[in-house]
């Protein structure tokens, strides 16, 4: 009875998710990356899983565009939070613990209710303030049952012509359901808060809030409670008293510098960053202990026998920067940070060709890749942005922009990449509002340097010198005995040249094609003869008479075809063109 309702239930949901489809022009819209309006009201009347999946993929500047980030982002849960007696077995199944025996106060009404679940003030039996995010009920399966209904909705593209696609929406719901399956099973979040805590709490003012992981289960998340306002509450400096503005603009000089140094730091020393650092998950906690010292330089002095080492210290300011969310976190590779360094050193230089290289290294091919073609494709999108201000560049059109030159060149960025970028930009973005003066790419460059600096091994780099010199001397000294060889091949008529040049593939293709068409040219026109011989000679025999009309009616159907496949690769042609 159970499995039937279940089948029923997807056979109605299905049947929903289509009709709203159709009525949205759901598929051929995304598909096309057209009116975004109309795919946004889709996802609201969709329900909390698709509101859910299109607020992640808000975030996704590399796989849609940027008109669809900016309407995407207006996406808001409209979810009733569930009753008090619902929360409290939901904590209690999960947890295998009394709520009473876990908190000393729990709020019975929810501060906040998405898609995934809602969020408690909470006091732990010591005391402490925590908030406490307990997922909805049944909301695993739910997701489960739209990602499973949605790629069924998903084949229905084969039925759209593929030479006009923005995006691959296959690997869009792959990684969409990536994303949206980690934030459910809560332990993800948990695990990647303990670690940013352990990496980040206390580095010069950033605060990170406690995980209270012995609390925590696949549905249940309790958290330090931090207070604070949003980072873009300090945006807008025309509202300023008179009296404090040189210290309020001071303030957010140092939080930009901050944010920037800390984030670099996530990067080049952790190898693990916040990946969705947007305005809603950094506060600017207020009224922090101003006692509260930061090392500023460590000193080191020799005075005879006896080493002496000492470090500069300077108070903190009263206010402290709180990161948020650990839902969305990057992991990088010890040879990606290397290839980030690089990246970053390239930019620096405003050598386009060496970004090109740069940027092919952290890249996976997805076919034939014609190098020179795209380090000129690159160097002439790249170039403008190279003489921009920080404030004048729109990191998501940008990102999007790339991305697309890069899969037009049979190029991939890898996801850990493309996520690195957009949580930099995000960032970005942030600081340009602070600090409009700041450029995170001037402070990323001594963290380029330093990283790659302490990758550098001399010893070993002196040795593998030394080789290569030897081996070039000892090369040197058979130079003139490979000349002689070689002239002697040249004179004798052995040798060859192999010639290659841009586009060479292309003409190849062209001279196949040619050459097919005149060799199916050359048979219609033996068909023609043929057909023609039968007809003039079948008196009498109506059997061979009907065998040349046959040939006749071939022939122009493959003619008919011929003429109609022409007309179509040269409107394909002319399109591309004019793309």
């Amino acid at each position: 009875m159970t499995s039937e309702t279940n089948d029923i239930n997807k056979s109605q949901r299905l049947r929903e998710i289509m009709a709203i489809m159709r009525r949205h022009h759901f598929l051929s819209n995304f598909y096309h990356q057209t009116n975004p309006q109309e795919v946004c009201a889709a996802f609201q009347e969709l329900g909390p899983t698709f509101i859910k999946l299109g607020q992640i993929l808000s975030t996704r500047s590399d796989l849609v565009s940027p008109a669809y980030i900016k309407e995407l982002r207006r996406l808001q849960d409209q979810v009733k939070a569930d009753s008090f007696t619902s929360v409290r077995q939901t904590f209690e199944t999960q947890t295998g613990k009394k709520l009473t025996d876990v908190f000393s106060h729990f709020d019975h009404e929810s501060f906040a209710s998405a898609s995934i679940g809602q969020v408690h003030h909470a006091i732990l039996k010591d005391g402490t303030p925590v908030v406490v995010k307990i997922q909805h009920p049944a909301v695993s399966q739910l997701v489960n049952t739209d990602i499973a209904l949605m790629r069924r909705a998903v084949k229905l593209l084969r039925y759209v012509p593929t030479d006009v696609t923005v995006v691959d929406l296959n690997k869009v719901l792959d990684e969409l359901s990536t994303s949206l399956l980690s934030e459910v099973n809560t332990m993800n979040e948990v695990r990647n808060g303990q670690r940013f805590y352990e990496l980040n709490n206390g580095d010069d003012i950033i605060t990170v809030p406690r995980v209270y992981a012995k609390y925590c289960a696949p549905q249940i998340l309790v958290n330090e409670e931090m207070k604070g306002e949003s980072v873009r509450g300090l945006y807008d400096a025309s509202k300023d008293p008179v009296d404090q503005k040189e210290a309020l603009q001071a303030k957010r000089k140092y939080i930009a510098n901050v944010l920037v140094k800390n984030f670099l730091k996530q990067v080049f020393v952790d190898h693990f960053f916040h990946a969705d650092p947007h305005p809603g998950n950094i506060l600017i906690q207020e009224g922090a202990d101003q006692g509260t010292m930061k090392t500023t330089h460590n000193h080191q002095a020799t005075v005879g026998p006896a080493t002496v080492q000492y470090t500069q210290e300077e108070p903190l300011p009263n206010y402290r920067i709180v990161y948020l969310d650990f839902g969305m976190m990057g992991t990088l590779t010890p040879t990606m940070a290397d290839g980030i360094a690089n990246v970053v050193l390239a930019i620096t230089t405003k050598n386009t060709r060496r970004i090109g290289q740069a940027v092919l290294a952290i890249c996976n091919k997805t076919g034939a890749v014609d190098e020179p073609q795209f380090l000129k494709e690159l160097g002439n999108f790249i170039h403008p942005y190279l003489s921009m201000g920080l404030g004048d560049i729109d990191f998501t059109t940008m990102l999007y922009q790339t991305v697309q030159l890069c899969q037009k060149n049979h190029l991939q960025m890898k996801p850990e990449v493309t996520l690195l970028i957009r949580a930099f930009g995000v960032l970005e973005i942030t600081v340009a509002k602070l600090d409009p003066d700041i450029s995170m790419m001037k402070v990323a460059r001594p963290f380029g340097v330093q990283y790659l600096k302490r990758k550098f091994n001399w010893r070993d780099t002196l040795d593998d010198s030394l080789i290569n010199l030897y081996s070039a001397v000892s090369e040197t000294t058979k130079l003139p005995d490979k000349l002689s060889a070689t002239l002697e091949t040249i004179a004798n008529g052995d040798a060859q040249v192999n010639f290659s040049y841009r586009g060479q593939d292309r003409l190849v293709k062209q001279v196949e094609r040619i050459t097919n068409r005149l060799l199916i040219v050359i048979i219609l026109a033996a068909v023609i003869l043929g057909s023609s011989i039968l007809v003039e000679g079948s008196n009498g025999h109506p059997h061979i008479f009907h065998l040349g009309v046959v040939g006749y009616s071939i022939a122009l159907l493959v003619i008919c075809a011929l003429v109609i496949s022409e007309f179509y690769h040269r409107w394909k042609d002319w399109r591309n063109r004019n793309k």
